[in-house]
């Protein structure tokens, strides 16, 4: 199979983003987290996700953060930013200021407030690709946009130029192989389909998946290569291990969401003290507790 865009392959992690109160940009904080994936060899870094509050960052800010991650990275990983915005024309703005700060790839979900129908999603999908050269990740988000992407938008949008590939929420394992499947069949053998929702997508690997765009990647990148390349190599009993190790933490991704946790995480680990925008709280002391105890199951303390 012809790879054309490899940073769509592999463990795209997906860091928070550090702000102060006035959602201002910690880039000293940020840099300290995009070292750590570069030095990890991550596959690709995947910047202002949802993981990394997008939605709650200024133009100027994104702008900012990118720029950071860029200068510390200096060409060693492949940066995907996310460009998602209301306006079609704003997500536009965004995917020009991500392409002018040097990021390599964009991730783009379809924001909204009215509920948008297929027709408007691929307008907006193809008038933000059409922005810059760079190569397009369909970020297809039910739990945060509430709009889900069928297979065949996915498949009219898989030939527009530029856009390479699809985050697909993971299906349950007992489904993964046969979702996955129908998908591909339909799709160009240079798109490449990828998942995210952490606790499923080994599975969704092991089915044949290409990428793994991964909260947890984002601060826990060597267990998280650990898992994936075990997935890579078709080792289902490998795969059943590592699991085992990350279950206390992905109980605690349902229970609480994997972005509180993942603040709560950073600053555990002493990585980064950021809080989560507001008017998202941070985690109560005990829930941190549960979250420290889920990490030293994982051992996660110098990963």
């Amino acid at each position: 199979m012809s790879i054309a865009f490899p940073m769509f392959r592999g463990l795209s992690a997906f860091p928070i983003t550090p702000t102060d109160a006035h959602g201002q940009v910690n880039t000293d904080g940020l840099v300290r987290l995009v070292q750590r994936l570069a030095a990890a060899e991550v596959d690709s870094i995947g910047l202002l996700g949802s993981t990394g509050t997008y939605a709650y960052l200024t133009r100027s800010e994104r702008r900012r953060a990118i720029e950071a991650a860029v200068g510390c990275l200096d060409g060693r990983v492949p940066l995907i930013v996310g460009v998602g915005a209301l306006r079609t024309d704003d997500a536009q703005d965004l995917a020009r200021d991500a392409k002018a700060a040097g990021a390599d790839g964009l991730l783009l979900a379809p924001v909204s407030y009215t509920p948008l129908t297929d027709d408007e999603v691929f307008e907006h999908f193809v008038a933000v690709a059409q922005a810059t050269e760079l190569p397009l990740c369909i970020y297809n988000n039910p739990g945060t946009t509430h709009f889900t992407f069928s297979d065949d938008l996915v498949v009219r949008l898989a030939e527009v130029p530029s856009i390479a590939a699809v985050k697909n929420p993971a299906p349950p394992p007992t489904e993964a192989r046969a979702r996955h499947e129908a998908l591909r069949a339909r799709v160009p053998s240079t798109f490449a389909i990828g998942y995210s929702g952490d606790w499923n997508t080994p599975n969704a690997v092991l089915a044949g998946g290409d990428a793994w765009y991964s909260v947890v990647g984002g601060l826990l990148p060597v267990p998280a290569l650990g898992l994936l390349r075990t997935a890579q190599a078709g080792d289902e009993a490998e795969v059943a291990r590592w699991n085992g190790r990350f279950q206390p933490l992905w109980d605690l991704f349902k229970e609480l969401s994997s972005l509180r946790v993942m603040y709560a995480a950073a600053d555990i680990l002493g990585l980064c003290r950021a809080k989560p925008p507001r008017p998202i709280l941070p985690l109560p002391p005990a829930a941190y507790r549960r979250v420290a105890a889920a990490l030293e199951t994982l051992d996660a303390g110098g990963r």
